[in-house]
């Protein structure tokens, strides 16, 4: 018997019933008011550019006449106004924002992989493998970060695919560096032991036991890498090695706009603001991340 009031006492045979790591973290998550506004824009921003297409009301691209020149924001048929080819501002920032979110994530993956890759190697096998994938690492974070991605752009030539190439260029050294560091830790631990036991291959250890115990990091750090290279991009495009006019890419409209700061100053401080607002949400985004994923606030 048990008292009233008190719990019940378990069933005997009975475990009791665990409580789910990722509801545990997403209630973690929402409680963060800061993440959830962050996660909101990033969803938001997601869907005006996946429908492009069917809300942005003009053809980016397309001159709408010499006398649509420059038309301020709130002019009739122009919300956010029209740019010096007589283009509609808000065309070309929905389909900026497509570009710039392609731009983000195919940088990530292609610098998370390879770092990913280097960096589960180096951490796993150690010795001259380490020490060679780390060394090489240095070399690259050696240089100062845009400085070098110039570098290379200025050997591939300017074009987006050639920015997106050579950010990843210089962007896989921080995940290397980060999963080298998981690893480290994660292959000291007794199931690894037994994977070995059990005659299991370094390849398939690495991919079925260390790495899925490495995701969260890597998760968070993708999520603030895609932010990161969405700034980089722009950064890139608005001193004319990204992307190339007419392409409505924010760096590159940042670019159109400054030699018409005083005749018209929003078409730098609406792509600016844009810029601003998404690479604040995915960072804010990936703070709630981390703070969710992390074990010891449990």
């Amino acid at each position: 018997m048990t008292r009233r009031g008190t719990a019940s006492p378990l069933v005997e045979g009975q475990d009791p019933q665990p409580v789910s790591l990722l509801l545990d973290a997403l209630r973690r998550f929402l409680k963060n008011r800061a993440a959830t506004a962050g996660g909101i824009v990033v969803i938001l921003v997601w869907i005006i550019a996946l429908s492009a297409p069917l809300v942005a009301p003009y053809d980016p691209i397309a001159h709408l006449g010499s006398a649509n020149r420059l038309k301020p924001p709130g002019s009739p048929g122009y919300l956010l106004g029209t740019d010096d080819f007589g283009r509609d501002l808000l065309s070309r920032l929905i389909y900026g924002a497509r570009i710039s979110l392609q731009v983000g994530i195919i940088v990530v993956l292609l610098s998370g992989s390879i770092g990913v890759t280097l960096g589960a190697i180096a951490g796993y096998f150690g010795g001259l493998t380490d020490e060679i994938i780390m060394r090489s690492v240095d070399i690259v974070m050696a240089f100062p970060f845009f400085i070098l991605a110039i570098a290379i752009m200025a050997v591939l030539g300017p074009s987006l695919n050639n920015a997106m190439i050579a950010l990843a260029m210089v962007s896989w050294v921080g995940y290397a560096r980060l999963v080298r560091g998981q690893v480290l830790s994660v292959k000291q631990k007794e199931f690894i032991e037994a994977a070995r036991a059990e005659g299991l291959s370094d390849a398939l250890i690495i991919l079925r036991h260390v790495l899925p115990n490495c995701m969260a990091p890597i998760l968070i750090q993708a999520t603030l890498g895609v932010g990161g290279a969405i700034l980089s991009a722009a950064g890139l495009s608005f001193i004319g090695l990204g992307a190339q006019p007419p392409d409505p890419e924010w760096g590159a409209m940042l670019n159109e706009g400054r030699e018409y700061l005083r005749q018209a100053p929003y078409l730098t401080i609406i792509p600016g603001t844009a810029i601003a607002v998404t690479v604040l949400a995915l960072n804010l985004l990936g703070d709630g991340l981390r703070d969710a994923l992390d074990p010891r606030l449990r």
